[in-house]
């Protein structure tokens, strides 16, 4: 890959190295690529913090000459694909959902459809809630809270179950069994997430 300005050769950099120019995002660049981060369910939270710093400034529009249409579009492209890859990486759940994705399912898009979650996890979810409305209905606040901790702790062991599966994805690409385990763990958090949703909307309701 050749520089736009100067075409001497950039591979995937982010800038030029001889004239300085912000550079076009190569195909295949993931977000963690953009951060110049290895791949992987497991982040360093100091050098992704680091290396966001370190790019927001060396690719703020600012810095782009002001009479380089070009660069400038490239430089706003470039800082709005490096604030994803922040947002993204820098939390394991949106980390996990996103590795899930570069194995080629999207469970925050229509793919989500084609996982197909176990009838004893919908029949949970229900329970629960019905038990929310009920609590609600009674004005019981502890019991609304006491349900959302159980919640959260079923969360924190779903997002474990589902980190496990990608950790052996990500050693073993083919491996399909655990892209299931892995996409059935995500899709029961997202169910955990509207539980959480609604729970909390429930105390602003009464605020």
């Amino acid at each position: 890959m050749r520089c736009w300005n100067c075409q001497s050769e950039v591979t995937a950099a982010d800038v030029c190295p001889d004239c300085g120019k912000v550079q076009p995002v190569a195909q295949g660049t993931t977000l963690f690529d953009v951060l110049g981060l290895p791949r992987g369910v497991d982040v360093d939270k100091a050098e992704l913090e680091r290396a966001y710093r370190e790019r927001s400034l060396r690719l703020h529009p600012d810095r782009a000459g002001k009479d380089d249409p070009r660069e400038r579009r490239l430089s706003l492209e470039r800082t709005a694909l490096l604030n994803e890859a922040y947002r993204t990486l820098r939390s394991p759940e949106p980390r996990a959902f996103y590795l899930l994705k570069l194995h080629g399912l999207d469970l925050l898009k229509d793919e989500a459809r084609a996982v197909s979650v176990p009838a004893d996890v919908l029949e949970q979810v229900l329970d629960l809630r019905e038990q929310l409305d009920s609590a609600r209905t009674a004005g019981d606040d502890e019991q609304v809270t006491a349900l959302s901790d159980r919640v959260r702790v079923q969360s924190a062991t779903t997002l474990s179950a589902a980190q496990s599966a990608l950790r052996r994805l990500e050693r073993s690409p083919g491996d399909a069994v655990a892209r299931d385990e892995a996409a059935q763990a995500l899709a029961r958090l997202r169910y955990h997430h509207r539980f959480l949703e609604a729970a909390e909307a429930s105390d602003e309701d009464e605020a």
